[in-house]
């Protein structure tokens, strides 16, 4: 390989090509082609699912997937190139890469499942786009404690049930004849799915059973979902206020950097002004001692 196609200059920088490449991938117009391609992809994919759109047209449509599976190959591969191997150490980037791979495994005999999984394809809005990204890494660092809710919550829901099942199960088999059915029937309780009519009915021969469903209703839907709410919207605010952080030091150092240039295009005219001025004096004392 030759001097000027290597990825690499003999000083340890990036070659211009490289850089320019991922200058080109980064462009505005770029990207939102990449958009594009993923929606109409998506559109495709849509419509593939109507038998009597597939019998009319179900070549051309075959033939579009196969083209449009192809430029996301080259995107990635252009990706790849541009970044090298930090782009396996970029989440979005292996995310994309795992996405495109499925379309590209045999979906014949046993791995015909893989032809539904192409779907998958649509999920590189996600990464395409800014907004959605920031959302997902909001829920991502919203996880340890949507998941100390979700202990919470099911400790809520097994307590519950266990009461329930003891008071309530022969009444009423149906609903809390058993743990699973009584998990069942209050989850559906606290989604607030026709919670009314089954208390009704309970109340019909168990006229205190509203002591137990509201305090119930109480703490696991609108205390303990609502804390769900909460600690997403906490993430996202805390992600946003990192990226906002991160732009805002990023323009920082861009006017310090565009500072120092100043400065040092300053100093370099001064001291070409000073240089200008001593051959002025040498020249008018040359000419003063030959006159």
């Amino acid at each position: 390989m030759s001097h000027d196609s290597s990825p690499f200059r003999a000083d340890g920088g990036e070659a211009p090509w490289r850089l320019t490449l991922r200058v080109f991938l980064e462009r505005r117009l770029v990207q939102q082609g990449v958009i594009v391609l993923i929606i109409v992809n998506a559109v495709i994919l849509a419509l593939e699912t109507s038998a009597g759109v597939m019998a009319q047209a179900g070549d051309l449509l075959s033939l579009f997937d196969r083209v449009l599976l192809a430029i996301f190959v080259v995107e990635l591969a252009l990706r790849i190139v541009a970044w090298g191997g930090r782009f396996f150490r970029d989440p979005w980037g292996i995310f994309d890469l795992v996405v495109v791979g499925i379309a590209l495994l045999p979906d014949t005999g046993s791995l015909s499942v893989l032809r539904a999984l192409r779907i998958l394809r649509v999920l590189r809005l996600v990464s395409a786009i800014p907004r959605m990204r920031h959302v997902v890494q909001g829920l991502v660092v919203a996880i340890p404690g949507i998941a100390s809710i979700i202990a919470l919550l099911g400790l809520v829901l097994f307590v519950s049930s266990v009461a329930v099942t003891k008071l309530l199960g022969e009444a009423y088999p149906e609903w809390f004849g058993s743990m699973g059915a009584s998990l069942f029937t209050l989850f559906q309780i606290m989604t607030l799915e026709g919670w009314a009519d089954i208390v009704r009915e309970i109340g019909r021969t168990h006229p205190y059973a509203g002591l137990f469903f509201v305090p119930f209703i109480l703490i696991a839907t609108f205390t303990i979902l609502n804390l769900f709410i909460a600690v997403v919207v906490g993430a996202m605010q805390a992600e946003h206020d990192a990226t906002a952080e991160l732009a805002a030091a990023e323009m920082r150092a861009e006017a310090r950097r565009a500072e120092e240039t100043a400065l040092a295009d300053r100093m370099r005219l001064q001291d070409e002004v000073r240089g200008l001025r001593a051959d002025i004096a040498a020249l008018r004392a040359d000419l003063a001692s030959k006159g």
